[in-house]
């Protein structure tokens, strides 16, 4: 028996995974490279790379985006666009700087817990407040905001509507909603919000959700 490194693994799940997507009717599918928020730079570009080589799915992809150079590999290997929290709150100059080179390619990421930006994989909590950064960075030509309610991520219980509204309100740019949707009720009153997409995740690895069934929701 030959032996398989955990990145080819990682690699044959992540396909299927995205084929199980496509089969769905999914026209996105949103990654994060856990390993490379860890360390701060993209760790799974080989299993990226190898959903992107399908060409049927629009792929975004966070985690561990701290330099110029990550952001150029992700792009080239056929990622749509890509994610940035922890270096856009800690460095803004350098994510204006991005934004310019890369315009219309890259999602701000916003964790928050309650009214306050977290960074540094949620184990740290900004000066930022929420609504404050997301209208300045607004002003910059990224594609859409990603605001997560920590509290709730992976809990089942609900989004929160009342600050992803107030989100939605303030910028113009696309805001997508990610955290706490457990049932097709919860993609619903996101998108009578006026939410540009949601992100669902344990919700369907747990079989809570059907992924055909939240996309027919969500139009």
């Amino acid at each position: 028996m030959k032996s398989h490194s955990c990145r080819s693994i990682r690699a044959v799940f992540g396909v299927l995974s995205g084929l199980a997507c496509i089969a769905a009717g999914a026209e996105w599918l949103h990654i994060v490279d856990l390993d490379g928020a860890k360390v701060g730079r993209p760790i799974n570009t080989d299993t990226i790379s190898s959903i992107a080589a399908l060409q049927q799915l629009k792929i975004e992809v966070g985690g561990g985006l701290r330099d110029e150079a990550s952001i150029k590999r992700l792009l080239v290997i056929g990622v749509e666009r890509v994610i940035i929290g922890t270096k856009a709150v800690s460095d803004f100059e350098w994510f204006k700087q991005m934004t310019g080179k890369f315009s219309g390619k890259i999602v701000l990421g916003l964790d928050a817990r309650g009214s306050k930006v977290a960074i540094d994989g949620w184990t740290q909590d900004s000066p930022q407040k929420l609504l404050e950064f997301a209208i300045k960075a607004a002003k910059l030509p990224i594609a859409a905001i990603i605001y997560t309610d920590i509290t709730r991520d992976g809990m089942m219980t609900g989004p929160n509507l009342k600050r992803t509204k107030a989100l939605i309100e303030a910028v113009k740019v696309p805001v997508i909603a990610s955290g706490g949707v457990s049932k097709i009720d919860n993609i619903k009153e996101l998108a009578k919000i006026g939410a540009a997409a949601v992100i669902i995740g344990r919700s369907l690895y747990e079989g809570l959700l059907n992924l055909r069934d939240a996309i027919e929701a969500a139009k």
